[in-house]
């Protein structure tokens, strides 16, 4: 039998690597909301990191005392030079733009098959609602955010990784949560009520009965639906709780022929996601307002590049070559 052992001479660095590869995913994904990118990102992070080992005697790695920190700092860095060219593409995208939704459940666990990338996310959920409130955020304020609300790290550690000063990153810190809580309030609803909230909804949208609908929604709901322009979705955000129900009554009527339904995690939240054929055909998670357990925002993703990763047969992409 052949053996699929790392070669002798590349062990030590490909195995530091593969024992963060999960917390560095999950760091680039949340800064980045795109898992093709934050996929590119640990390719690069990988190249970056063989070759510093490859300085080392024998090609084993070099003598860095936190391997960890290194990693996560080259990661942080090279997330922070791809928000400039993400930032490009999005100049000429079709409609909104919803980060890509990622299964974070399992009947047992990680699926079979499945990689470190959903397995972190699982590990480190940020939901789909505040990945879009973070996409307000400067790239330098962002960074702070996920690495110290979201991973723990001091303001001190997060300084090392970005280069700049502890006060200068708690003054990114400071403004970042700020505007994080404008626009997300801190309590959100309990599981079990979004759960069951979604649910209601879903049934309500699926079955096109809009009285139920506008029971459920809040009045000033908003629905953002994102098909860049190869998926059925609105040309800009639907808002008010009447537009919303009847975009998403009409949106049913039109789709719901030969589809199936699942009710699934979606970074962390209860969500619907749509198959057609097999294959996904949509996602949608709803986000309630903590005082009322009302629907205020609706995220509905038919754009199919985003979809691979809700895809039981493809999760979450592949890993760097080690």
């Amino acid at each position: 039998m052949a053996d699929h052992r790392t070669p002798a001479g590349t062990d030590t660095a490909t195995q530091a690597f593969l024992d963060h590869r999960e917390l560095l995913f999950a760091v680039a994904y949340n800064m980045l909301g795109s898992v093709a990118d934050a996929e590119d990102v640990l390719q690069e992070t990988w190249l970056a990191w063989a070759g510093r080992a490859g300085a080392g005697e024998a090609g084993q790695a070099p003598e860095i005392g936190r391997p960890r920190a290194y990693l996560v700092r080259i990661t942080v860095r090279q997330a922070l030079a791809r928000r400039a060219r993400i930032a490009r593409r999005r100049e000429t995208y079709v409609g909104p733009w919803l980060p890509e939704p990622l299964l974070t459940d399992g009947p047992d666990g990680p699926a079979a098959g499945e990689d470190a990338s959903a397995q972190a996310v699982r590990t480190e959920s940020v939901s789909l609602a505040l990945l879009v409130v973070l996409e307000t955020l400067t790239p330098l304020e962002r960074a702070v955010f996920v690495l110290h609300e979201v991973f723990g790290y001091a303001h001190t550690e997060t300084a090392a990784i970005l280069g700049r000063s502890p006060a200068a990153v708690r003054q990114l810190a400071h403004r970042a949560r700020t505007r994080v809580r404008a626009r997300r309030p801190r309590y959100q609803a309990h599981p079990r009520v979004r759960r069951q909230a979604t649910q209601r909804f879903v049934a309500a949208a699926l079955g096109g009965d809009l009285a139920a609908l506008l029971e459920i929604l809040a009045p000033e709901a908003t629905l953002w639906m994102d098909g860049g322009g190869k998926g059925q979705a609105a040309p800009r955000p639907v808002r008010g709780r009447d537009k919303v129900a009847r975009t998403l009554t009409g949106y049913a009527a039109r789709s719901a022929e030969g589809l199936r339904f699942e009710h699934r995690d979606i970074n962390g939240d209860a969500a619907v996601v749509v198959f057609a054929d097999g294959s996904p055909h949509a996602v949608m998670v709803m986000d309630l307002d903590p005082d009322t357990e009302r629907v205020r925002e609706v995220y509905l993703v038919t754009n199919p590049d985003k979809l691979s990763a809700v895809d039981p047969a493809a999760p979450g992409g592949t890993p760097p070559e080690v």
